[in-house]
């Protein structure tokens, strides 16, 4: 399938009716916040630090916004922990094996799936390589308190004073949080112009946590049916994207007929086609703009079948004939 280019940033199928949607629900990374200089750099960071700490290897490769696309273009790493596991475990057995570690890595890649974290603890498995070590030390997944990942996580990207206000205890570290490098993209008058068409069924399905959303929206987080999003960090593992029970969630409180997606990730695509596979109609917009390689990820979702593609969520009044 062949989308045309309708303007600057937008790429649509001329064939499909965005007349008829009546909400509009959001991921949050990479769609209402640019998090390439924070999530992302948590991800390297603490593979670097863990890597380190386990292999005494001071040469360990950086995961680099090629590794991460990669991953999560499987499908199965919106969880931005789920992928630095996975990236620690692969890279310590690349050292063990005594393999090229950016060359390892993307073979690891080619043998994972949707079902993220277990399919490359099946390929590592299946490798004459005993990563047991640092599988222990992680503890991951896991209890949230009990796991070393989870916690150097926290402390990168929430920083020492939120670390505490959240989880009442010290940080390790001193240095601010990533999450400071929040690029926040959304507006109010984004919305002021989207609530024209949808009122009050404008939500958000997002990995993050509530208190972690809150703290980089701030007060326009209440520009959105808070009700009826779901915040996955807050819930059961089982609910994790590419599950499109929370989607399914948001879509049946805001008693919606035809929901637009925004997203930027193979999950999110896959949540909005088993919805609709489900019976509520579900069109996807893909958003590609905080992506390094924005045209290579137009290509991916086009060959994909994503009929809606933009630059950006500020191209939504214009795509959906609302300006």
């Amino acid at each position: 399938m062949m989308i045309a280019k309708k303007s600057d940033g937008i790429y649509i199928d001329d064939t499909i009716s965005v007349n008829d949607l009546d909400s509009i629900i959001f991921d949050c990374d990479g769609v209402l916040i640019d998090v390439t200089n924070s999530y992302d750099k948590v991800i390297t960071k603490s593979t670097d630090l863990m890597l380190k700490q386990s292999t005494n290897n001071l040469d360990t490769i950086p995961v680099t916004p090629q590794i991460i696309d990669a991953f999560k273009k499987t499908g199965g790493f919106n969880d931005e922990v789920d992928l630095t596991y996975a990236a620690i475990i692969s890279l310590t057995a690349a050292y063990k094996l005594n393999k090229d570690g950016n060359e390892f890595i993307f073979q690891v890649i080619e043998n994972a799936d949707q079902t993220g974290i277990n399919s490359i603890d099946k390929y590592l498995d299946s490798l004459d390589v005993d990563i047991s070590d640092i599988r222990k030390k992680l503890n991951y997944p896991g209890i949230h308190s009990d796991s070393l990942l989870y916690s150097i996580f926290d402390q990168l990207f929430y920083g020492p004073e939120l670390y505490e206000k959240l989880f009442n205890k010290k940080s390790q570290f001193n240095e601010r949080g990533f999450i400071e490098y929040d690029n926040v993209i959304v507006t109010k008058e984004l919305l002021d112009n989207l609530k024209k068409r949808f009122n009050d069924k404008i939500a958000i399905v997002t990995g993050r946590g509530i208190n972690s959303i809150r703290c980089s929206l701030k007060e326009l987080l209440e520009q959105f049916n808070v009700q009826n999003s779901v915040f996955l960090e807050d819930e059961s593992r089982d609910l994790a994207k590419p599950n499109p029970e929370a989607l399914l969630r948001s879509i049946r409180g805001l008693n919606t007929s035809h929901c637009l997606f925004v997203g930027d990730s193979m999950e999110d695509l896959i949540m909005a086609q088993k919805a609709t596979e489900i019976g509520n109609k579900t069109t996807f917009c893909a958003i590609i703009g905080t992506s390094k390689e924005p045209t290579d990820k137009r290509r991916f979702f086009e060959k994909k079948g994503v009929t809606l593609i933009l630059d950006s969520i500020q191209l939504l009044p214009k795509a959906l004939n609302l300006v």
